[in-house]
C-alpha cells in the first residue's frame, strides 16, 4: 500500500496564512475539497462503493467502474483484491481514480474479487489512513471494508470498545465494524449480522475475506447500492451509472435490511433487520446521483425534469430564458422551460478543471472564487430576464455569488428557483452538511433568503411537489424518501451523545 501522505510544500506555503496554507494537504492546491473555489457551500456526498466477485479483471473492472462514481468523492480512493482463498492485493491513494491508479498499480492488484472506494473528506481534512477498503488482520486471516454513510451511534460503539481493549488505528467509523466483526465468536456472516443490528444511521457496506463478499444496506435504505451481472461475475456500487461503462447488466437494488452473501457455493440473500420505514435520500434524486444512474426503477434526469416542470407549475414568472446552475440543475431547468415554453438556453458555463490547480490563486479570485467555477455567458443573459434553476440552498454564499455574476453579466432580473424545498436541518447520514446555525433556512424566512441572494423573487419546491416528481410509492411513508434535512423528521434516532451530523464514515 502507498500513496501521497499529504506533507506541506513549503515552497507552496511560504508567506500563506493558515486559514489558507490549510488548503495545501497534497501536491496541489485544494486538493478537489472545492473550498477554494466559491462553491463551498455545496453539499456533498461523502463515498461512493464498487465490487467484484468473480470475474478475471476485478481490478480493472473497479478502476472504470470507480471513475464512474468519481462524482461522489474525489478526495481518496482505493482497491482491494483477492482470489478465493488467496492473499489481498490492495492500494489506496489521495487523488482522483485517474491519479491514484496506473497500468502497473492495476496490474499487480491480482485477483477475481474486488472491493473499492472513492471518498470526500469533510472540513478539509484529508488523511490516508482513513482512505478505504480499510484492510484489517484479524483471527479469521485478512478482512476488508468499505461504506458510504454515516453511523449516528458510532461514538457509543467506539467508547464501549475502547473500554473493553479495542485499539484503533483510524478516525474512520468503518474501523467500528471491523473490531465488531474480529471480536465475535461467530463464523463472519453471523458476526456481521450481528454488529449491522446494533448500527444507528445510513450506510452501504461491502465487506470481502479471502473466501467471501458480503453487500448490504442499512435497514431503511438512506444509502443506495445496486448489484448487477456481467457474464458470471456479480457486481455491486452505489450507483448504476458505473454499470454501463463497464458494460454490466443491472439486477436489482440492494434492499433495506438485506445482507448478499457471495462465496464459492455461489449467492445468497438474507436479512439482519425487517425493513419498518423505507427512507431513500431525497438528495440522491435531487442532486447527488448522476442523472445517467437510475434508483430502482427511477430515472434520475427524469425525476429532475419533472421537478423542474413542478416548479414551473408552483411558481411561473414571466422571463425571457431559464438556465440551470451546471451540473445538477440542468434536467430540471430544461423541465421548466419544457413546462413554461420560456426558451432554455446555457447562461452558466462550469469550468470542471479548477479543483486541482498547481498555482495558487490570485487574492481577487479567492475574494471572487465562484468565478473560477463558473462563468456567465454575457451575449446570453444581457438584457434579459432569467430564470436560474438550482438544486439547494446551504448558506446562501453561492446563491449570492451566482446571482451576482448574471447581473454582472447584464440580466435585468434574476429569479432564483430551487428543486428542493428549504435545506434547515443537518443530515446525521453522510451529508456533509454545516452545522444548523449555518443553515441559512433555519434561522431566515424565504423572503429574508431573497434578499440576502439578491434575488428578484425566490421559490423552493414544496414537499408535495417534490414527492410527485420523484413519483416513489403513494403506499409508503413520503413516498420512501428521507426529507429530514428540509422537514426535521429523521427515520431514525438522531439525538445520541456525540451524534454526528457534519461528516461521514470515512472521516
Amino acid at each position: 500500500m502507498s500513496g501521497r501522505t499529504g506533507d506541506l510544500p513549503s515552497k507552496q506555503t511560504e508567506g500563506l496564512p493558515a486559514a489558507e496554507a490549510r488548503f495545501w494537504t497534497g501536491d496541489y492546491y485544494n486538493q478537489g475539497n472545492d473550498q477554494a473555489s466559491g462553491m463551498m457551500d455545496k453539499l456533498k456526498e461523502e463515498c461512493g462503493v464498487f465490487g467484484v466477485f468473480g470475474h478475471k479483471d476485478a481490478a480493472e473492472l473497479s478502476y472504470y467502474g470507480l471513475h464512474a462514481l468519481q462524482h461522489r468523492g474525489e478526495e481518496s480512493c482505493g482497491i482491494c483484491t483477492s482470489n478465493l482463498g488467496g492473499d489481498f492485493h490492495y492500494h489506496r491513494g489521495m487523488g482522483l481514480v485517474k491519479e491514484v491508479f496506473d497500468r502497473d498499480r492495476l496490474d499487480s492488484l491480482v485477483g477475481a474479487n474486488a472491493i473499492g472506494h472513492v471518498r470526500y473528506s469533510t472540513a478539509g481534512a484529508s488523511r490516508l489512513a482513513n482512505a478505504q477498503p480499510l484492510v484489517f488482520k484479524y483471527r479469521g486471516g485478512d478482512l476488508a471494508v468499505c461504506t458510504n454513510g454515516n453511523l449516528v451511534n458510532e461514538p457509543i460503539i467506539r467508547r464501549e470498545l475502547e473500554e473493553s481493549g479495542s485499539i484503533f488505528q483510524t478516525t474512520s467509523d468503518t474501523e467500528v465494524i471491523a473490531h465488531m466483526i474480529a471480536r465475535s465468536s461467530k463464523d463472519l456472516v453471523e458476526a456481521v449480522k450481528d454488529a449491522f443490528s446494533r448500527l444507528i444511521g445510513g450506510f452501504a457496506f461491502l465487506i470481502m475475506t479471502k473466501d467471501v463478499l458480503i453487500a448490504a444496506c442499512d435497514p431503511n435504505g438512506l444509502r443506495p447500492m445496486v448489484m448487477g451481472r456481467l457474464g458470471d461475475a456479480y457486481i455491486f456500487a452505489s450507483e448504476s451509472c458505473s454499470f454501463e461503462v463497464i458494460g454490466a447488466e443491472y439486477v436489482r437494488d440492494v434492499q433495506p435490511g438485506e445482507i448478499i452473501v457471495l462465496d464459492r457455493n455461489g449467492i445468497r440473500e438474507e436479512r439482519y433487520a425487517v425493513l419498518q420505514r423505507r427512507s431513500v435520500c431525497a438528495m440522491e434524486y435531487i442532486y447527488f446521483a448522476r442523472p445517467d444512474s437510475d434508483i430502482g426503477t427511477i430515472n434520475l434526469h427524469s425525476a429532475r425534469k419533472r421537478m423542474g416542470q413542478q416548479l414551473a407549475l408552483e411558481s411561473f414568472v414571466d422571463a425571457d430564458i431559464v438556465t440551470g446552475v451546471p451540473d445538477s440543475s440542468i434536467s430540471a431547468a430544461i423541465g421548466y422551460a419544457e413546462q413554461t415554453g420560456i426558451p432554455y438556453e446555457l447562461g452558466l458555463i462550469k469550468n470542471k478543471y479548477t479543483g486541482r490547480t498547481f498555482i495558487q490563486p490570485s487574492q481577487e479570485l479567492r475574494e471572487k472564487g465562484v468565478k473560477m467555477k463558473l462563468s456567465a455567458v454575457r451575449k446570453v443573459v444581457q438584457g434579459k430576464r432569467v430564470v436560474m434553476i438550482d438544486d439547494s440552498i446551504v448558506r446562501g454564499t453561492t446563491s449570492l455569488r451566482i446571482v451576482n455574476l448574471l447581473r454582472e453579466a447584464g440580466a435585468l432580473e434574476v429569479h432564483v428557483r430551487i428543486t428542493s424545498p428549504p435545506f434547515a436541518n443537518p443530515c446525521y447520514y453522510g451529508i456533509d452538511t454545516p452545522d444548523r446555525r449555518d443553515l441559512i433556512a433555519s434561522s431566515k424566512t424565504v423572503e429574508e433568503i431573497r434578499q440576502a441572494i439578491n434575488a428578484d423573487s425566490l421559490y423552493f419546491l414544496s414537499k408535495p411537489g417534490l414527492l410527485e416528481a420523484v413519483g416513489g410509492a403513494e403506499s409508503e411513508y413520503d413516498r420512501g424518501l428521507c426529507l429530514g434535512c428540509f422537514t426535521n423528521d429523521y427515520p431514525t434516532p438522531v439525538e445520541f451523545e456525540d451524534a454526528k451530523a457534519t461528516s461521514c464514515s470515512c472521516d
